[in-house]
């Protein structure tokens, strides 16, 4: 079994992008996961800015673990559908220009009426980009949590297309009320990229929240080992949404994640 990979979300950081990268070298982190925004944005990084980007990340001998597609809408709703197909098709064909090879796209609630207007809408949109992905050799990795892994892999399961995986992120299944590690093993095969964010009870009240990794309710010892029994060979990529210091967190969690990194 090979070592896990460790990375960063560099929005985390709160950082600007080179800043950002030396801070992900400094802590020891393998590779970056970035937004496809600002100068950064498919339409706006020409060939010069995709090979300067290249070179910066070899410079620190960093990855690109991910390349994240923001959406204002989802893959579900009607208004401007066909944009943002293509959109995302950008984005794709960025990645593989960086080398990542794949993209992070949210997932919506799956649909549980599979004739209703928004399930037909889902189903055109990721079929499109599976297709796309298929062709041109990259992977749609879906941001879930909304639902159980067991639906999610039924429902992935009725594409004719092998470039739609998920992204799997333990405190978004926590925070919908699943076992974290009970709804990895379903998603084997399926896992192309980890978000490593942790969460716990904040009292009856506030219900859930997103804490510093390491110090919610997820088992990370569990967690890795699951992953490298599944062979998973992307990054766990270090994310911060919440939190006063987010640098220090996610340096922080860097740490953390090395004691789990090499092979059970």
């Amino acid at each position: 079994m090979k070592p896990l990979r460790t990375g960063i979300v560099v929005e985390s950081t709160q950082l600007p992008l080179r800043a950002s990268v030396e801070a992900a070298a400094r802590m020891g982190a393998r590779g970056v996961q970035v937004d496809a925004a600002g100068d950064l944005a498919p339409g706006v990084l020409g060939e010069t800015g995709r090979r300067e980007f290249r070179n910066l990340l070899r410079g620190f001998d960093l990855d690109l673990a991910a390349l994240n597609v923001p959406l204002r809408r989802g893959l579900d709703v009607a208004d401007d559908m066909q944009q943002r197909i293509e959109h995302v098709r950008k984005a794709m064909q960025l990645a593989f220009d960086l080398g990542a090879r794949r993209v992070v796209v949210a997932c919506p609630k799956l649909p549980d009426d599979a004739t209703a207007p928004r399930a037909l809408l889902m189903r055109e949109s990721l079929l499109a980009l599976g297709t796309y992905g298929d062709r041109m050799g990259c992977v749609v990795a879906l941001e879930v949590g909304y639902d159980p892994a067991e639906k999610v892999k039924e429902y992935l399961a009725s594409f004719d297309v092998g470039s739609l995986k998920v992204t799997y992120d333990p405190a978004n299944f926590l925070l919908h009320g699943h076992d974290p590690l009970k709804n990895l093993m379903p998603l084997e095969g399926l896992v192309a990229h980890v978000h490593a964010r942790d969460a716990r009870s904040a009292g009856v009240s506030r219900g859930l929240q997103e804490v510093p990794l390491g110090a919610g309710d997820i088992d990370w010892m569990a967690l890795s080992a699951t992953l490298q029994v599944l062979e998973f060979d992307g990054f766990l990529t270090v994310e911060r949404e919440q939190g006063e210091n987010k640098l220090a967190d996610v340096t922080a969690g860097v740490k953390f994640l090395k004691r789990f990194a090499l092979p059970v």
